[in-house]
């Protein structure tokens, strides 16, 4: 391209006088085609980019759309196998946890071994990073589920295989032999105190009887207590594992000593009015985790179901506390 020629009219001589530019005008003019040059190429690369649609970029574009339409149908598939495995996760906490008296598996412990840090940095480098990270978050957190909940699986298959020792530890029968009851004293529940008058929680029941009537054990397990305890009087207290532990109170003798183990239905004790009584009976405990249960819930040994139904029936009549 020619350079242009500029002339400036001088009225001193009244002739066109040939100008020239400065060095600093020209590289100015210069580089102003340079950049619109640029600016023109620029549009034109950009049109033939979104208008004309080149067979690899049209195979590209819809491959990338089938990857998001995978990884979206997957994430999905994810939420559903997640929400299955919540489900199964509760039933396993509040269901077969409880039937077999095992402790509930933490958040902790289900999630245990879950890393939340991202260790694939390869993933950086791809399309649609953020969708693949969710997924594989959520197959990640589905496979560890996966994991806890078979070991949750195995270890309650386990405590299957010892039912019949638990069995034989679970307190399952009468304290005292319904051929030596005078009457169902007091049920388990709230009831009036019979020397402060006061209502109160009943954590046992009340077996009225002659001084001297056998008391038994009610499961297999091992004396922790055998001595005077204010308010109860000569108490025994039985570990029976399991959590389980059971009181037999206001006893006349104790035939037990501290660590012995005992059978269910051995003689531990005899019938007596020691402590806070107000008459010859037995006061009985039954106590989960350390928390009073209603023993009436634990004669499902030695009552036909007509006997189970009255001993129900005389423990909710039953308002008169002897301790």
């Amino acid at each position: 391209m020619s350079q242009k020629t500029y002339y400036r009219y001088n009225p001193l001589t009244e002739q066109y006088e040939r100008v020239f530019p400065t060095r600093r005008k020209r590289l100015w003019w210069n580089a102003r085609r340079y950049l619109a040059g640029v600016g023109i190429g620029a549009v034109i690369v950009l049109g033939f980019y979104y208008i004309v649609d080149f067979p690899r970029e049209r195979e590209l574009r819809q491959a990338n759309d089938r990857l998001e339409q995978r990884l979206e149908m997957l994430s999905r598939r994810s939420d559903e196998a997640i929400a299955v495995m919540e489900d199964i996760a509760s039933r396993d906490n509040n269901f077969y946890r409880v039937l077999m008296s095992a402790e509930p598996l933490s958040p902790a412990a289900r999630f245990a071994g879950l890393e939340r840090q991202r260790y694939y940095g390869e993933l950086d480098s791809m399309g649609d990073v953020e969708l693949v990270k969710v997924v594989t978050d959520k197959l990640d957190r589905l496979d560890n589920m996966v994991y806890n909940q078979i070991k949750s699986f195995d270890y309650l298959r386990e405590l299957y295989g010892s039912q019949a020792d638990r069995i034989s530890h679970i307190p399952a029968i009468q304290p005292i032999s319904s051929k030596f009851l005078k009457t169902m004293a007091s049920g388990y529940g709230y009831r009036r105190d019979p020397i402060y008058g006061t209502t109160r929680m009943h954590e046992g029941m009340d077996f009225a009887s002659d001084i001297g009537t056998p008391v038994y054990a009610t499961g297999d397990a091992v004396v922790v207590y055998s001595d005077w305890r204010s308010g109860y009087g000569n108490l025994i207290e039985l570990d029976h594992g399991y959590n389980y532990t059971t009181r037999y109170a206001h006893l006349s003798q104790i035939l037990v000593h501290n660590g012995q183990a005992v059978k269910r239905g051995d003689l531990i004790g005899k019938v007596g009015n020691t402590g806070k009584s107000t008459g010859p009976h037995l006061h009985y405990e039954v106590r989960f985790r350390g928390q009073p249960q209603n023993p009436v819930n634990y004669y499902f040994m030695d009552l036909t179901p007509e006997q189970y139904d009255e001993m129900i029936r005389q423990a909710e009549n039953a308002g008169h506390v002897m301790d």
